[in-house]
């Protein structure tokens, strides 16, 4: 498994970058608006997640304590993000205790796949995803495409679904073709899934509805991260994400994974998230 430094990148530029385009996004697809969704749909408990690198603050110092809170909350599910210091069979046991099962994680592709898928299985994954690439060329991200489809064929072996994890630079023209346009080509419908991180979709001026459809059978997970008014982070139910919309729109989700990059209090975040995914309708 990655180390609990798992690199986010995207992290030191986001807020910033989301700032900037702060006024501008507002009129973006995905943006609140008027209407929202019916009322007939849900999220049932089975389907929520939280991406535990949004409480690493609390877990580099008690991991115990920080997963039983979770299941306190009432989280069945979590997305790993590192292990913590721990090996997958230690991490598997403290989970057990918690009556949690880390049904996703976050890993790269740059060391022994075999390992990894062993760890994936250890751990009771059923889905993994790349968290972050970024090329500057056609050719580097039509390279790092087929080693994700690579990785994804060998992962399905092991009946675990592999992917990958947008952030809004994916988007932008890479020497004219979106690098998210250049992974769906060069990876298989079969095999490969997306996780769509409907807050960077948005940033990126992506309707997900749309791009969900265009992926038909493709996108299976959500980050489900909000934005507020100034352009930055905010708690699900609380910034300016039409998630009501959003979910309406794209039946057949199998994880909404709660997230927020840099919370003030990660454990607030986790309980405002769950409470919102738990009651909102669509």
């Amino acid at each position: 498994m990655v180390d609990r430094n798992l690199s986010r990148r995207s992290m030191l530029r986001g807020a910033a970058g989301a700032a900037v385009a702060g006024g501008a996004m507002l009129a973006l697809p995905g943006i609140a608006s008027a209407g929202g969704g019916h009322g007939h749909g849900s999220i049932p408990l089975h389907r929520i997640s939280v991406q535990l690198y949004t409480l690493r603050s609390l877990l580099e110092k008690d991991l115990e304590g920080t997963l039983g809170a979770l299941a306190d909350i009432g989280y069945r599910n979590v997305e790993m993000a590192g292990t913590y210091g721990r090996s997958a069979a230690e991490f598997r046991k403290i989970l057990d205790k918690h009556r949690l099962r880390a049904t996703s994680s976050h890993i790269g592709i740059d060391g022994d796949v075999n390992k990894l898928i062993e760890d994936a299985k250890t751990l009771g994954h059923r889905y993994s995803a790349v968290p972050w690439a970024k090329y500057e060329t056609k050719a580097e991200w039509q390279a790092f495409a087929e080693r994700l489809d690579q990785a994804s064929k060998a992962f399905a072996k092991a009946g675990i679904r592999f992917g990958y994890h947008n952030h809004d630079h994916e988007f932008a023209l890479v020497e004219g073709v979106r690098p998210f346009d250049i992974l769906a080509e060069g990876t298989s419908r079969r095999y490969t899934h997306f996780e769509v991180d409907l807050y960077w979709a948005v940033v990126a001026g992506v309707d997900p509805v749309k791009l969900f459809w265009e992926q038909r059978g493709r996108v299976l997970q959500y980050h489900v991260k909000d934005r507020g008014a100034d352009g930055g982070w905010a708690d699900v139910g609380t910034g300016n994400i039409d998630f009501r919309k959003i979910f309406d729109g794209t039946p057949g989700i199998r994880e909404y994974i709660v997230e927020h990059d840099n919370p003030a209090d990660p454990l607030k975040t986790a309980k405002v998230g769950f409470d919102y995914l738990r009651k909102v309708r669509f």
